[in-house]
């Protein structure tokens, strides 16, 4: 039997990297696609004759997954005779390895997670390697959001894991499962004086865009792709700013800041509210047996019913583009996120799997909030990953805010929506 070598290596912050150590994006980008070209179904395939190889594969892990990922790489090294493998597993979180693999693509690990959203940015740095290896049975298994939102330019660069995205949740005592399926339904039932309604977050700006693609309006385009493009300020954009100004004036309507929601919701005063699955225990807690959720709802413009449509990001996990071992990183990523292990992560963490087939499991289709959010992901839009996304949340929480605040008002929102989408539109400042 061959050695199993696990090298757990914990820490409880962000690596320290020694800045100017990492190879050109340049470089690392022609690395990466020689290395995945060379991916083949002929090299996965196993030679029973050859040597067992010898092989390091570093990995980053959050801290709050490291004992299920060391037990997955003990399972992948059991699953691979063809290797013998020492893993170096670290914390690194979610919302640090790509900064960390930016400053010292040497030191970064093999296999890591990252946000969807930063694809673009790490891809243009040259820093992560198509997948390619399996690629087709790949994406045969998850959603057809969450591989695109984990694709550039027709390549795939990261397994999504898990969605990030929000939903609703609601008394049941209050709403039928019927009338949650439309906000005007919901606005017009009278709860009582002392009760809200429905409960958004408006003035943040990773929330208001769902009424602008209800509205049918276009975030650089059609695809995000083009960063020329944004219809905000058309006359679709007008309609979904008045609707969003008149659901704001609806004294039924609660602004959800600084917490208030959750407190009247488990005071019996609000009936609906707008949050992820970080937010499920609070809100269970909050409802008892009243607990309930549901993808968002649609809205009425011109007389028809148009769905929410809210970013979608996921976590993914990705291989750098100068690893040594590009064949055996891939096949690691994706045995993370393979059916089995995105189980362990939801029974162990309650994290949304993006497997389709994990949909019909009785114990996900049992959770209220893990079916909201699934269902929403259909709705859903993949958050833009192009870099000038990066010009748009400035210029979208100041329109939110200015809305909440009365700054903008149905007089004057053609003015503020032209200013909004020049604002998204700014060339973007060299860094």
């Amino acid at each position: 039997m061959k050695r199993k070598k696990v090298l757990a290596l914990v820490m409880a912050s962000m690596m320290a990297f020694a800045a100017g150590c990492s190879s050109s994006g340049t470089e690392s980008a022609s690395s990466g696609e020689a290395q995945s070209a060379e991916v083949t179904a002929d090299q996965a395939a196993a030679d029973e004759t050859a040597e067992v190889q010898d092989i390091t594969l570093k990995v980053w892990t959050p801290e709050e997954d490291m004992d299920i990922t060391n037990d997955m790489c003990a399972a992948f090294d059991e699953a691979h005779p063809e290797y013998n493998i020492t893993f170096d597993i670290s914390i690194t979180g979610i919302d640090e390895s790509g900064a960390s693999l930016t400053t010292d693509a040497d030191a970064a690990a093999d296999v890591f997670l990252i946000p969807s959203g930063s694809i673009p940015e790490l891809t243009n740095a040259g820093l992560l390697l198509p997948i390619a290896y399996d690629l087709e049975n790949v994406k045969s298994l998850y959603g057809e959001g969450a591989i695109e939102a984990c694709t550039k330019d027709d390549m795939l660069y990261g397994i999504p894991s898990s969605p990030n995205s929000f939903f609703m949740y609601y008394n049941k005592d209050m709403y039928t499962e019927e009338e949650v399926k439309s906000l005007d339904a919901m606005m017009a039932k009278d709860l009582g004086a002392d009760v809200k309604n429905f409960s958004f977050t408006i003035h943040n700006s990773w929330y208001l865009e769902s009424f602008f693609y209800a509205a049918g309006c276009t975030l650089f385009g059609e695809d995000g792709t083009d960063p020329t493009d944004c219809t905000w300020n058309n006359e679709n954009g007008i309609k979904a700013g008045e609707y969003v100004l008149d659901l704001i004036a609806n004294p039924k309507y609660l602004e959800d800041e600084d917490g208030i929601a959750g407190s009247m919701m488990k005071d019996g005063k609000l009936a609906a509210l707008c949050s992820g699955t970080w937010a499920s225990n609070d809100v269970k807690e909050a409802l008892g047996d009243a607990y309930a959720a549901a993808p968002l709802p649609t809205i009425k413009i011109d007389g028809k019913d148009c769905q929410l449509s809210n970013f979608a990001d996921y976590k993914c996990y990705a291989v750098k583009s100068s690893t040594a071992q590009p064949l055996a990183a891939q096949q690691l990523a994706e045995f993370f996120a393979n059916e089995e292990n995105q189980l362990v992560h939801y029974k162990n963490n309650g994290q949304t799997p993006t497997v389709l087939s994990l949909q019909e499991n009785p114990e996900i289709a049992a959770d209220p909030a893990t079916v909201a959010l699934i269902g929403q992901t259909q709705y859903a839009t993949p958050q833009p990953s192009i870099a000038q996304i990066a010009n748009y949340w400035s210029p979208v929480e100041a329109l939110g805010t200015g809305m909440v605040n009365g700054e903008v008002t149905k007089d004057n929102l053609q003015e503020m929506l032209d200013s909004t989408v020049t604002g998204i539109l700014d060339e973007l400042t060299a860094e």
